[in-house]
């Protein structure tokens, strides 16, 4: 696969390294930016994945509750200032609402929906054409428990956590820890093999280039890994409300049970269009001065 510029930018944006640091990780992948991405953390050339979901898309996530079940839904749109616009807002809250009442998190079947005697997507058509940008729904996640527990903040992150026992303040402050901290899983159960076995090969592959003996790199391994399943499981988080303890000893005091949780951010793998501002204002100044040209001809 021949290795383009816009592979190796995504590649820069992403570790923080140079283009042609890059342009060579890429060459040797066959131009797998997510292999490249590892190879370079076992080599210790990454300075971070900084940008590893590329947030920088528009929008707002929405959230429709009734009784036990709710629904988080990503509605994106171009700007900042028009996914705060009220249309915008009754637009994305209505699709949240019709989508839960026909319990789907199919885009194409939310699409579908009838909205006030026309389609959503029908709907969003005449909002594109009334606002003037880009107007797109893009995801929904539905979520099921014996208590719910609803957070936003702001407009650009939602999160859903399913809980049994405890009580309603326990249960706002794990949905607050989920935004915050973004955990993979609620414990080291939930971790998907695949994830845990890249970053036992990324710890291990690091572990070996120290030229330790292998029961040292064992230890260094499993110290790794270890680390990992504290930073991205819930229960092994620093609580964000008291940083004195951990999630798991604060669940257990409240006598509460987190069985699962759904986390959305606006955003989250879209790429947005870079404006370079002093391009385009160059580019406006030609076209102002040959259209004065071109009327001083007339």
């Amino acid at each position: 696969m021949t290795v383009t510029a816009k592979m190796v930018k995504e590649l820069r944006d992403r570790t923080g390294l140079g283009m042609m640091e890059c342009k060579k990780a890429l060459e040797e992948t066959g131009g797998d930016v997510e292999t490249a991405i590892d190879n370079l953390r076992k080599s210790g050339q990454a300075k971070a994945a900084k940008k590893a979901g590329n947030i920088a898309a528009d929008g707002a996530i929405v959230i429709a509750q009734e009784g036990n079940k709710a629904l988080l839904l990503e509605v994106n749109c171009q700007t900042d200032f028009v996914a705060k616009d009220t249309h915008f807002t009754l637009f994305a809250d209505k699709v949240a609402e019709l989508a839960l009442a026909n319990n789907t998190t199919d885009i194409e079947a939310i699409k579908a929906l009838d909205m006030d005697g026309q389609s959503v997507e029908e709907a969003r058509v005449s909002l594109v054409q009334k606002i003037g940008e880009n107007i797109q729904v893009r995801r929904a996640e539905m979520i099921e428990g014996e208590n719910l527990a609803v957070y936003r903040h702001g407009i650009r992150i939602g999160v859903v956590v399913a809980y049994s026992g405890g009580d309603e303040e326990t249960g706002k402050g794990m949905a607050m820890q989920v935004a915050a901290f973004n955990p993979l899983a609620v414990d080291a159960d939930g971790v998907p093999a695949d994830v845990l076995a890249r970053e036992k090969d990324i710890f291990e592959a690091k572990a070996r280039d120290s030229g330790k003996p292998d029961n040292i790199v064992e230890k260094m391994v499993t110290g790794g890994i270890q680390k990992f399943l504290n930073e991205v499981t819930l229960v092994n988080q620093v609580y964000v409300m008291d940083n004195d303890q951990k999630v798991e000893a604060v669940l257990k005091s409240a006598g509460m049970q987190v069985s699962t949780f759904k986390r959305l951010e606006v955003g989250e793998g879209i790429e947005k269009k870079e404006e370079d501002f002093a391009a385009e204002v160059a580019a406006r100044s030609e076209e102002r001065r040959v259209g004065k040209e071109c009327r001083s001809r007339w």
